[in-house]
């Protein structure tokens, strides 16, 4: 056990890494309750943190104040008058390594990635699964005198919904599967003409919500609404704070990998992932969602998968990947994790 008593956390980005920080954290403070935390991470991330306790967020305004070298220098003098003890690099990017620079004297540990294992992952030399972002996680917290138990994840209850959701039509008496169908890269994402069939099935016997972010998302997510009864797209309709509190009563999410499989599973909410040119070998998958839940490529078809760890590369051909999944599969295994019953 560690004499330290208040520990730096450090992760700026992106949004699905710093939630997959949320249940480590919940763990440690619930472990470690004489532990004070204090998280540095961008403004728009405090309202993952909310609810934990012994935890706060100081907020790197890393296009601003903090930009550059002499930002950071600047950072470092706000965070040093904190007192903290350690730190935990969660990050270990160019600006977290120059950050760290400046606490000279207090004892620092850093996130090992396992890139060599990633690239041979790639490669095709070792296909198997490596070690989860989650442990890597908790490595870092065992190695500054925290250890980190996440057998038992404990999690907060479903946030009341706010005024904005419920007008949108949407209440916790109904069967709420949320569907997230965009990621950063197309590789990753399920054909938008096998979604629509996916969307279509399941809004026979549930309450669809539909979530998406940029101006062509919302376009796309605004015609499956109007085109289908008892779906409910809240893409730019809703803060972020409100779409979580939403995402906290959802039966289920259905998600690609990306951020969105990761705020549900932060809430304990059950995550269905659809896989194209990646692969839950390399660690990412939602916080405590087994095998079964995460839905991959057909490998037979797609033998280079996965053909990078982000999906931002791969041969000619691998682009429609996820497509390879057929629509019935999704739905089943939605179906066979929450029961249709009455669900509208």
């Amino acid at each position: 056990m560690s004499a330290a008593k208040h520990i730096l956390v450090i992760r700026f980005s992106a949004m699905g890494d710093v939630a997959m920080t949320v249940p480590v954290l919940r763990a440690l403070t619930l472990q470690h309750p004489q532990a004070k935390v204090t998280v540095v991470t961008r403004a728009f991330f405090k309202p993952f943190f909310e609810d934990i306790p012994n935890v706060e967020v100081y907020v790197a305004d890393l296009k601003g104040k903090h930009k550059g070298i002499f930002g950071l220098y600047k950072l470092s003098k706000e965070l040093r008058t904190l007192g903290f003890d350690v730190v935990a690099d969660l990050h270990n990017v160019l600006r977290s390594k120059i950050l760290k620079l400046f606490f000279f004297g207090k004892k620092v540990i850093q996130i090992d990635k396992g890139r060599a294992e990633k690239k041979a992952l790639v490669s095709g030399e070792v296909v198997e699964q490596l070690k989860t972002t989650h442990q890597r996680y908790v490595d870092v917290f065992n190695n500054l005198g925290f250890p980190v138990d996440l057998s038992q994840p404990k999690f907060p209850k479903a946030k009341p919904l706010s005024k904005a959701v419920l007008d949108l039509g949407i209440n916790t008496y109904e069967t709420l599967i949320g569907i997230a169908p965009f990621a950063a890269h197309s590789s990753k994402m399920y054909p938008q003409e096998n979604m629509e069939m996916v969307i279509l099935e399941l809004s026979k016997d549930y309450k669809v919500i539909l979530f998406g972010g940029g101006e062509k998302e919302i376009e796309v997510l605004n015609v499956f609404e109007a085109k289908y009864d008892n779906v409910v797209s809240v893409a730019g309709k809703l803060s972020f704070k409100e779409e979580l509190e939403l995402i906290s009563n959802l039966k289920l999410m259905l998600a690609m990998d990306s951020g969105n499989g990761h705020l549900a599973a932060m809430f304990g909410v059950k995550v269905i992932t659809i896989w194209g040119v990646t692969h839950p070998f390399a660690g990412f998958v939602p916080f405590n969602q087994p095998e079964d839940f995460q839905l991959t490529a057909d490998r037979s078809q797609y033998p280079k998968i996965p053909t990078s760890i982000y999906g931002n590369k791969y041969p000619e051909g691998y682009e429609n990947a996820a497509g390879s999944i057929a629509v019935k599969a999704i739905v089943s295994k939605i179906k066979s994790v929450i029961p249709a019953k009455a669900g509208i």
